[in-house]
């Protein structure tokens, strides 16, 4: 039985070839793409189970590649690049990334974590069976939908996933070890930056003020608490 497939969008040839084949030998059938028109006309053909993005490609930006994918899709992807920075890799999570390798890297490292991310978008979170109700907040987890005093609320498969497991349990606090765990993965590799990244995008699309919150409340040093009662007076 063939494994999960992998996209391999990377121009370079000393890179693309020999991981290609450990991701073979690992039990991955890999396609390579090395431009953003092949990568983007390989993802139409044969849709992969997650692609492997570097940023830099010869006839264009990687990111664009993110975009157009992310605008019909939720497949996996993880970022490989030698842009290393913070703004680098929040712009790749805005932009919908999964994970964020920086080079030169190691094939184990690489592999582990798309074993990881696998593992989430397979299993995803513990979502209950019936929608979860708290004032004008209706989030349908079946559906994978999220309403606001009736309007839609357009959430990234991060962001929704971060939603659920606050919500599931409003009026308690959840640890960043907890949320990090079950959200992202318990062997997560990167910094618990990428939480505070999510969050934050989160209240704003609820329409949050982190100052004095409605909905998501920052406990110091511990997690976030949910609001089981929006209506009341914020902290």
């Amino acid at each position: 039985m063939a494994g999960p497939n992998i996209l391999l969008v990377e121009d370079e040839s000393a890179i693309a070839q020999p991981f290609a084949r450990i991701l073979a030998r690992e039990g991955f059938v890999p396609t390579i793409a090395p431009t953003a028109a092949e990568a983007l006309r390989a993802f139409a053909d044969d849709p992969p189970d997650l692609v492997l993005l570097d940023l830099t490609l010869p006839d264009g930006d990687g990111r664009d590649v993110a975009r157009d994918i992310r605008a019909h899709s939720r497949v996996p992807i993880i970022m490989l690049t030698a842009r290393g920075t913070e703004t680098d890799r929040v712009v790749g999570l805005e932009l919908g990334a999964d994970d964020y390798v920086v080079k030169p890297f190691s094939s184990a490292e690489v592999i582990a974590r798309i074993r990881a991310v696998l593992r989430r978008t397979v299993s995803g979170v513990e979502e209950p069976v019936t929608p979860i109700v708290i004032g004008g907040l209706r989030v349908e987890p079946a559906s994978r939908r999220v309403t606001l005093d009736g309007v839609a609320v357009d959430l990234s498969r991060k962001e929704f996933d971060l939603l659920v497991e606050l919500a599931r349990h409003a009026g308690h606090v959840v640890t960043r070890e907890d949320l990090m765990a079950r959200v992202w993965d318990e062997n997560w590799f990167g910094s618990t930056k990428t939480l505070d990244v999510h969050i934050g995008w989160l209240r704003r699309k609820l329409g949050d003020d982190a100052g004095r919150p409605r909905w998501i409340e920052t406990v110091r040093g511990v997690g976030f608490r949910f609001a089981a009662d929006p209506g009341g007076d914020a902290p």
